[in-house]
């Protein structure tokens, strides 16, 4: 659907981010960066997760100063409160209590760096997250298949968590890890993807 007209590269170890690229055809190299994700004190989650985003992108791009650097990271927030990963089984039931019956925000903020180009975008997008009401027979029932162990706020929308979730409101893929659209709209727009017109092979007639 879409090729690399400039190197990329993906600075997320996420199976999710990758497959989203993927699935658009779009050619990468996933390099993880290494970074220190601690918020500091009294940063709200949007400034964190755009911080976080622009600090993985800035290691990148020091990599592969030839690249289009895409970084991001997404945040679970209730109550201006991050919820990050959960550290052992009784620790997801407490987060998982707190979102149920409830709503939330997903943010992620995103960095687009290609410093040969010279350009560099940095956004967040930011989705609200309805979640239904279920007792601890469900969320212990969650959380013993082991899907809330590496996910933000303890759930996965994309997996067996998205029964937790009564509706959206915003971009689902941002709650995913990725806001799609917007990304796939800047790098049409930064010239380092293009749709893949003719498949390979086909010839055009006069």
């Amino acid at each position: 659907m879409f090729r690399a007209i400039h190197p990329v590269i993906l600075a997320s170890a996420s199976p999710r981010r990758q497959k989203f690229l993927s699935d658009l055809g779009i050619a990468f190299t996933a390099s993880a960066a290494d970074i220190d994700e601690t918020a500091r004190p009294g940063e709200q989650p949007e400034k964190f997760a755009l911080r976080m985003a622009a600090d993985k992108a800035a290691v990148l791009a020091d990599q592969y100063p030839a690249a289009c650097i895409i970084a991001a990271d997404t945040v679970v927030t209730i109550d201006d409160l991050i919820l990050g990963k959960p550290m052992d089984e009784d620790h997801a039931l407490t987060m998982l209590r707190r979102l149920c019956g409830t709503t939330h925000q997903v943010i992620t903020g995103v960095c687009l760096a290609c410093r040969d180009k010279k350009k560099h975008e940095v956004f967040a997008r930011a989705t609200r997250v309805w979640f239904a009401d279920f007792p601890d027979a469900v969320l212990k029932a969650y959380i013993r298949t082991g899907e809330p162990m590496d996910k933000a706020g303890a759930y996965g929308i994309q997996g067996k968590g998205g029964f937790l979730v009564s509706r959206i409101d915003g971009s689902c893929s941002n709650v995913v890890g990725l806001p799609v659209h917007d990304c796939i709209t800047r790098l049409i727009e930064m010239q380092v993807i293009s749709p893949v017109v003719h498949a390979p092979g086909h010839k055009t007639t006069s």
